[in-house]
């Protein structure tokens, strides 16, 4: 598998909602389908954001997926199921279209293209319902397994069906879907799958539960399948200690995944000032510790994954010589 290639490190995109909302005009916070009705209202921005971090260095971009599903698109854009299903392929499209169009400019300056791939985004079950609950996993204690797979099912087999290159589980708050997604992703053996939490702090997921013991779980369900396990959606100062010995006893260490925010800190008036050094300056200690793939979440854009992209350049000349 391309993607458990030990000394490759892989530059992800950034914050997709933020970085849109400079082609749009508007943010999409507060939405119940947050960035995702832009594919419905705006796809030729869509486009243009995957560009954005093409260009700025990323060599794996997410669909704009995160919180689209079949019930949130017939609820809230009045589509039928296939339609609701159709639009979550475009997503895919899109994305390829922003590599075509990559790889054409490469074409026009006589310049080898980087090998693009495409991340489907899968948010968790609690971002649909949109009252809160996937900050703090709460939803799970009254959600079945049975019922978070039901839902994820057709966005999942959707993306696959589209052609994405890798399934990006990701901003779990709680290791009762997390598990359950694990499990679940067997059925498309096919496909590799990172899966990423969202913490609190340094040890623990949203829901209090201890990241590190969530994540071996996680991997130990699926170790075949799995290229990745990691956070995304936190501070950039936890990361750290939330990797610090996580693959003792693991051979071969587990290959990690991170794209944190910005730093900055969102309140009830908005986002505040960032509380910690810029993104990039934690890159280098991430990849001492075994991270495979690093970009950003919330409150990144293409230029912080342009800087991302020089420190990984850079250390890895400095580690191959």
């Amino acid at each position: 598998m391309i993607f458990r290639n030990n000394s490759k490190v892989y530059v992800l995109d950034g914050g997709f909602s933020s970085q849109i909302s400079r082609h749009v005009g508007v943010t999409a916070d507060g939405d119940p389908l947050w960035s995702a009705r832009f594919l419905r209202s705006n796809p030729d921005d869509v486009i243009k954001t995957h560009l954005d971090f093409i260009r700025a260095g990323a060599d794996i971009i997410s669909t704009n997926t995160y919180q689209a599903s079949v019930d949130g698109f017939v609820k809230h854009l009045g589509l039928t199921e296939n339609q609701s299903v159709d639009l979550i392929k475009q997503a895919v499209g899109f994305a390829k279209r922003a590599k075509d169009i990559y790889k054409d400019e490469c074409e026009k300056e006589s310049v080898q293209p980087r090998d693009i791939y495409i991340a489907g985004s899968v948010g968790p079950y609690g971002a649909y319902l949109h009252d809160g609950s996937e900050y703090s996993g709460s939803y799970a204690k009254n959600t079945s397994k049975e019922s978070m797979e039901k839902w994820h099912r057709p966005r999942i087999e959707a993306l696959i069906d589209a052609g994405v290159d890798i399934l990006a589980l990701e901003t779990m708050p709680c290791g009762k879907e997390a598990e359950m997604l694990a499990s679940m992703i067997k059925n498309y053996a096919q496909i590799p799958a990172w899966i990423t939490f969202s913490c609190k702090d340094d040890r623990s997921l949203v829901d209090g539960e201890d990241f590190q013991t969530v994540a071996q779980r996680c991997w130990e369900i699926n170790p075949e399948q799995l290229i990745g396990i990691g956070v995304n959606c936190c501070s950039p100062k936890v990361v750290g200690n939330l990797f610090k010995d996580i693959s003792k006893g693991i051979e071969p260490p587990l290959s990690l995944v991170t794209y944190p925010n910005s730093g900055e800190k969102y309140t009830e008036e908005g986002w505040g000032e960032r509380d910690c050094d810029s993104l990039d300056t934690y890159v280098h200690d991430w990849l001492d510790l075994n991270v495979k793939f690093v970009g950003g979440c919330c409150r990144t854009y293409a230029e912080d994954i342009a800087q991302i992209r020089k420190k990984v350049d850079s250390w890895v000349q400095k580690s191959s010589k």
